[in-house]
């Protein structure tokens, strides 16, 4: 059963003060902004996707002061369509609060009722069986079909674990990796090294990177942060390239690709990473 608090919230009433003042902030614009008062699920939506990534870059880049700010755009997105919600009459701020509330309350039996689960594992498979038990009729309904491919190979490994569906060691993984990269090499002209059959050679490569994604979660590395570290690393050093070539008087596409080299590798041993 639930445990009272180890350490009771001081801030609690302040907390409740400060979200208060932010739907009173909402109703005035609603009400009285020409821009807020235009705005529909529909027009609002492209701008949340656009906030969620700029909360993204600032956790990767270890920026506490801008995840603060874009959480605070992103809980006035949430506050914008309850708000609209309300007005169409179909449910307000309190009915999104209380539906959250009563899924986590069903969803950890291990707190509030008497489910032992003592690890995360086990955490996560309970939640999928609830989630079946309650309507849903596929583990990965769940996951959005819009997802960027990567983050939806990550979002529906995950589901398949938590209910048991999953390699035991991660050496097999490995085998499979390795097993998926000879698969996409024999797509390919050995003499010509053009692909044999495009779509062949691109469904293969589908299959290697689900497989390298998930030996990336055997090990416990988020495949889709790395891959937006060595993004960001890319970025930096070729705009080295770019900046530092410029300065020598040169034309960055009309250096050979051995002129290129000379700063890229700088670039590194700068420490551009």
């Amino acid at each position: 059963m639930k445990k009272p608090l180890s350490v009771p919230d001081l801030n609690r009433e302040a907390k409740l003060k400060a979200f208060d003042r932010l739907l009173t902030i909402m109703d005035e614009l609603r009400e009285n902004c020409p821009w807020d008062k235009k705005q529909t699920l529909e027009s609002l939506r492209h701008l949340t996707i656009e906030e969620t990534y700029e909360l993204s870059d600032a956790i990767i880049e270890g920026n506490l002061q801008e995840v603060k700010k874009e959480l605070g755009d992103l809980m006035l997105h949430n506050i914008f369509y309850a708000r609209i919600a309300s007005e169409l009459k179909v449910f307000d701020i309190a009915d999104v609060l209380n539906s959250i509330c009563d899924k986590l309350i069903e969803r950890h039996p291990h707190v509030y009722a008497d489910v032992v689960a003592n690890d995360e594992e086990t955490v996560k498979a309970n939640w999928e069986k609830i989630k079946l038990k309650s309507g849903n009729k596929s583990v990965l309904g769940g996951v959005p079909k819009g997802l960027p491919a990567l983050v939806k190979a990550i979002r529906i490994q995950d589901k398949a674990r938590g209910i048991g569906f999953d390699w035991e060691k991660k050496e097999q993984v490995w085998e499979k990796v390795e097993e998926e990269m000879q698969e996409f090499k024999r797509e390919f002209n050995a003499a010509t090294n053009e692909p044999i059959n495009k779509e062949k050679a691109l469904e293969e490569f589908g299959d290697l990177l689900f497989s390298l994604v998930n030996y990336a979660r055997f090990i416990n590395i988020d495949p889709e942060e790395a891959l937006e570290r060595t993004n960001i690393k890319f970025i930096k050093r070729f705009q080295y390239l770019e900046t530092e070539s410029a300065k020598d008087g040169k034309q960055i596409g009309e250096m050979s690709l051995a002129e290129m080299d000379v700063y890229w590798n700088r670039a590194k041993s700068l420490g551009n990473r």
